[in-house]
């Protein structure tokens, strides 16, 4: 790190930015055989509620080629072809672990051929410009170690008339609600990762993460920012998660 003069966050750390890739890897190899199993528990269900949402917005059609960027397990992929079963999807992810373990379940394994796994960095895209149709990234730009260089290869991988959503934890617009989810966040979750993944750590950071995560409009005008028109936002739960969407235009 010390001859790294760019710096960023890795949970409250702050590191170098050429440090922030792998101990994001390290984190998501570490729990990928149960973060399914987490995201259930953690959320009590919530986030495939959340995931519907971001599909009844973006309204997949049979035809679209979709890229779906730390899409892990492939929870978002298997939504989108569900609903457009004539449509194709890429799942990309920097944690090869968490790849195999969405190639496990019966939902890749009858979806097969409509369905790629990719392991690849958000920041540098390995497919060619106007690519794809739709790009969607959940609960995964937190994680990026720079942000707009994220939203700009979305841009370019993107068909002009192309779409991005992108579904992540956000803040709460009370600050009442915002101290109570704070609560839960900084003393349960860690636990629970500590009991069902055997990892405290990572889940200390993830609930880090979330914290320093821009809030809705600085978001949005970041992705503004990357090339997009028509960007807006909703909030999910009092905004505990919010959807953007934008499209190149």
């Amino acid at each position: 790190m010390a001859d790294d003069t760019n710096t960023t966050h890795f949970g409250f750390r702050t590191v170098g930015e050429t440090e922030k890739a792998g101990l994001v890897h390290g984190v998501f190899t570490n729990v990928a055989s149960r973060y399914d199993v987490m995201n259930d528990v953690m959320s009590a269900g919530i986030h495939r509620v959340w995931k519907d949402a971001m599909m009844d917005w973006l309204a997949p059609r049979n035809g679209q080629r979709l890229l779906d960027v730390a899409g892990g397990t492939g929870d978002v992929a298997f939504r989108f072809l569900a609903r457009a079963p004539e449509a194709s999807a890429v799942v990309l992810d920097m944690t090869e672990s968490m790849l195999r373990e969405g190639e496990r379940r019966s939902e890749a394994q009858q979806l097969a051929d409509k369905l790629d796994w990719v392991v690849g960095d958000a920041m540098a895209l390995p497919f060619p410009d106007n690519s794809f149709d739709v790009y969607t990234i959940s609960f995964g730009i937190r994680n990026v170690t720079r942000i707009p260089d994220a939203l700009s290869e979305a841009f370019r991988v993107l068909r002009p008339g192309g779409r991005l959503m992108v579904l992540e934890f956000s803040q709460l617009t009370n600050a009442g609600l915002q101290k109570l989810y704070d609560l839960y966040s900084f003393n349960v979750i860690p636990r629970m990762g500590q009991v069902i993944a055997g990892d405290r750590d990572s889940y200390q950071y993830l609930v880090e993460s979330i914290r320093n995560f821009p809030d809705q409009e600085t978001f949005a005008s970041m992705i503004r920012a990357a090339g997009f028109g028509q960007v807006k936002y909703r909030n999910l739960s009092f905004g505990i998660a919010a959807l953007h969407s934008g499209w190149k235009i």
